[in-house]
């Protein structure tokens, strides 16, 4: 903003002034709208869900429009009714756990006494569950290894040592994997662990903790998430996301940012799930470009630059742009308006309602297939969305371009493009909400153990949360598909055909039935 000194001001015109004043004002609320929605960044709902767009896809919660103050608060017993458990629940709750019989009988001179001699006869017995819990065991296994002498000569022969993770090493499957699955899974940081290991008799120290995830991570886990990569660059749409992460000893100043990328397939792929991480120093384009090499179909991604500049040197990936975050700086200008009452009059507003129309549209074509969701989306989701651009080029000057709602309109208008490609392409969802879904474990741990040691622990978290998120993703147990992949790999390092990778995957009919989470 331009400054003036007293005399300047005294030779202002009159038309001078009010526009003087004109631009003071628009300032004081761009500068009023910024503290809002930092304020409400930092201490408001981080939802963006909103209750005030006729139900759709809404950002804040407005009580009027939900309230009805003719209706009368609800009886106990009509609360107790609406929260009671619907029938078979329990066993669905249970299915899959072990059973253990515990029998509850009377003895013959029991019943003799009640019933006189042969005077009963026994009914189905009456049967209720109770759910036990047996805390983590742990027990030393010593290995016994048979040695054998010749009589004759000096010749020795040992039995057949199993494969390990380490020789000379205290550590096991099991052991590592609960590790792993107590950091990645659960997001509890090492010394915590350490503790909890402590408290029932086991001392492991974090920084061999520590090691162990590494190790593992580079020597087995490492061929994995290879063979994951091959697979995903397959796909016919990837999503991807990114996240900052502090790495302490990476040869940089103390607080220079690295980042966690993520790639997953699309949300409509009806194949198997996969979920990747990969750590690098920067945010630059390279990245991507190097982790998508061979990939030929649609990326799903945010606004920012490093993925639009791949969409236009790479004539093979065309882009698609979220609509979470076309409406983002409109739920930011809703959400920092105080007077609820008056949001209904503003552009954001209205942004909203009309883009809340377009997912409530698109969201009935989740279960057509692929063609039948692009033929709906042609006939009922385009026009809401050429509509809502028509709209907004023409209020895009009726606000300041610094503004949130002025920020919402710019970036719709620069990804026009991409925000319009889910309406060619059955196979891609209107945003790339999933991909954020499958980075949010990551940013949770991050929260617990705040900062990575080194570069090398860096990778290592990516190559774990990756088995990790993709072994949920596909129903599996983390830990005990986990423990599988460190039995079954140590026994194939002496060679270098590694096709017995296919028997580990995810969705390999091998993967034994323990790891599998049962249907409800």
């Amino acid at each position: 903003m331009q400054t003036f000194t007293s005399e300047q001001l005294k030779n202002c015109t009159k038309e001078e002034m009010i526009s003087i004043v004109l631009q003071m004002q628009q300032e004081n609320a761009l500068f009023a709208e910024r503290i809002a929605v930092l304020t409400a960044n930092r201490f408001g709902r981080k939802t963006e869900k909103l209750d005030c767009c006729d139900g759709q896809q809404s950002f804040f919660n407005e009580a009027e429009a939900e309230a009805d103050s003719t209706a009368e608060e609800p009886t106990i017993e009509e609360t107790v009714t609406v929260v009671r458990r619907k029938a078979g629940t329990r066993e669905q709750d249970l299915r899959g756990l072990p059973v253990r019989v515990e029998e509850h009988a009377l003895d013959d001179a029991q019943l003799t006494e009640i019933f006189g001699e042969s005077g009963w006869k026994r009914l189905p017995d009456q049967i209720y569950r109770k759910l036990e819990y047996t805390p983590a065991v742990h027990e030393v296994v010593e290995h016994h290894i048979a040695v054998y002498a010749s009589k004759k000569d000096d010749t020795i022969v040992k039995a057949e040592r199993p494969a390990e993770l380490w020789n000379n090493s205290i550590a096991t499957p099991s052991i590592v994997a609960a590790i792993m699955n107590a950091k990645y899974t659960n997001h509890m940081p090492l010394y915590r662990i350490a503790a909890e290991l402590q408290r029932n008799g086991v001392t492991i120290r974090k920084q061999t903790m520590a090691n162990w995830m590494i190790s593992v991570a580079e020597r087995y886990l490492s061929l994995i998430w290879e063979q994951f990569k091959k697979e995903l660059v397959k796909r016919p749409v990837i999503q991807a996301d990114e996240t900052t992460v502090k790495v302490t000893k990476d040869g940089r100043p103390a607080g220079t940012p690295s980042w966690m990328w993520l790639y997953r397939n699309g949300e409509y792929d009806s194949a198997h799930s996969i979920v990747l991480f990969e750590y690098q120093k920067s945010r630059k384009t390279e990245h991507p470009v190097a982790f998508l090499k061979g990939f030929e179909g649609t990326l799903v991604c945010d606004g920012y630059s490093a993925y639009s500049k791949l969409g236009k040197e790479n004539p093979a990936i065309e882009v698609a742009n979220c609509w979470v975050h076309a409406r983002r700086h409109f739920a930011n200008a809703v959400k920092a308006v105080k007077d609820k009452k008056a949001v209904h009059k503003t552009l954001a507003y209205k942004a909203l309602r009309l883009i809340g129309r377009i997912y409530d549209e698109d969201a009935k074509t989740a279960k057509l297939s692929p063609e039948d969701r692009v033929e709906y989306r042609h006939r009922k989701v385009l026009p809401l969305v050429e509509a809502l651009f028509a709209w907004i080029r023409e209020h895009k000057d009726d606000v300041p371009a610094q503004s949130e709602t002025g920020k919402g309109f710019t970036y719709c208008l620069n990804q026009e493009t991409g925000l319009k490609v889910f309406l060619n392409n059955g196979l891609v969802p209107m945003d790339n909400s999933s991909a954020e879904r499958s980075i949010r474990p990551f940013t949770v741990g991050r929260k617990n153990w705040v900062l990575i040691d080194t570069t090398h622990g860096a990778s290592a978290s990516a190559i774990i949360y990756s088995l990790i998120e993709t072994a949920k993703a596909n129903n599996l147990k983390p830990y005990e598909y986990l423990k599988i992949l460190l039995t079954e790999i140590p026994k194939h390092m002496d060679g270098s055909d590694l096709t017995f990778l296919e028997q580990l995957m995810p969705w390999s009919p091998n993967i034994p039935e323990e790891c599998r989470i049962p249907a409800k």
